[in-house]
């Protein structure tokens, strides 16, 4: 058996890119560049995702696989969907975060913000781009959704702290969208004071003796 050749797979690679470059040059396909990079993702989140299925406890291989194959789906996405490009970004960091709360929900429900937050921060881009709008208000109003599912999605211990922060966030997202809008300036240094100081009197409490 012949010993593996880096070299092999730099050729290949080399023969697909100039095949879909002569391609697109004949008109046959366009966007040849973005097929390419597409297949290049594609295969690398295909083997992590692999590793994943195969080795359980190989919980880290999630984050790479999502966002490559993520990165693969954004590559393919034609110019009538470029409005989407950071939602399918932000959507395949997300999917890692969820992926690692689903294998241990009690352990591991702090998962919940960042992928909750992930895919917030990918449906406002891609709401601003299609719309043309300001979407901090839903951004906000995401966010608070966030911290509501860590309280009532399954996991370990009571969460119940956790609706303070998402009813704040989804108060500001809601005033974002009115004409109190233009109080943001003010209400935002408010709700981050609030916050810092909920948990730093949850902090007390939870350290009090007895």
């Amino acid at each position: 058996m012949r010993r593996y050749d880096p070299r092999l797979i730099i050729g290949v690679l080399l023969v697909l890119g100039g095949l879909l470059a002569l391609l697109d040059t004949m008109g046959i396909i366009s966007n040849a560049s973005g097929i390419f990079w597409g297949l290049i993702f594609g295969a690398g989140g295909l083997i992590f995702l692999f590793m994943l299925v195969n080795h359980r406890s190989n919980v880290w291989a999630a984050f790479p696989a999502f966002t490559l194959l993520g990165l693969a789906v954004q590559a393919f996405l034609p110019e009538s969907l470029e409005a989407f490009d950071r939602l399918v970004f932000f959507a395949g960091l997300s999917l890692g975060f969820w992926w690692v709360y689903l294998t241990d929900v009690k352990s591991h429900w702090w998962a919940i913000i960042p992928g909750g937050a992930l895919l917030t921060l990918g449906a406002a881009s891609a709401l601003g781009d299609i719309t043309g709008r300001d979407t901090g208000g839903f951004f906000f109003l995401g966010l608070g959704l966030t911290f509501i599912l860590v309280a009532l999605l399954p996991g370990g211990g009571d969460r119940s702290w956790s609706l303070v922060p998402g009813a704040m966030l989804l108060l500001f997202g809601a005033i974002l969208g009115t004409s109190l809008g233009n109080l943001a300036d003010y209400i935002w240094p408010a709700v981050l004071i609030l916050l810092g100081g909920f948990f730093v009197l949850r902090f007390f409490r939870g350290s009090s003796p007895g």
